[in-house]
């Protein structure tokens, strides 16, 4: 098992719901608000003048349980998406155990 973990610009957060939401690897999702931090914020041009003043970048994060066979096919998808290119970051990581509580 696979996380892909993926922070992307809120205003890219439908966009990419509804693509997630296409996709018969994808059981369910949830989206947590972040806010990013960096030395290119100045650089955002999806941030207001009242985020610039704040100094960060609204974001939204998903993490999501794929099996190992299913990451290449839901990255090449996203990747593909042209409202999603260049909205985020992504990264994956292994999974050792995941359960319900």
């Amino acid at each position: 098992m696979k996380s892909l973990n993926i922070v992307i610009h809120t205003s890219a957060q439908r966009p990419l719901a509804d693509k997630l939401r296409t996709l018969e690897q994808i059981q369910g999702f949830t989206f947590t608000h972040v806010e990013g931090h960096s030395d290119q914020s100045d650089n955002d041009p999806f941030l207001s003048a009242q985020d610039k003043v704040v100094g960060y970048s609204p974001r939204v994060s998903v993490a999501i349980v794929l099996a190992d066979a299913d990451v290449g096919t839901v990255l090449a998808t996203l990747l593909a998406d042209e409202n999603l290119r260049g909205q985020g970051i992504y990264w994956v990581t292994p999974v050792e155990q995941m359960g319900r509580l």
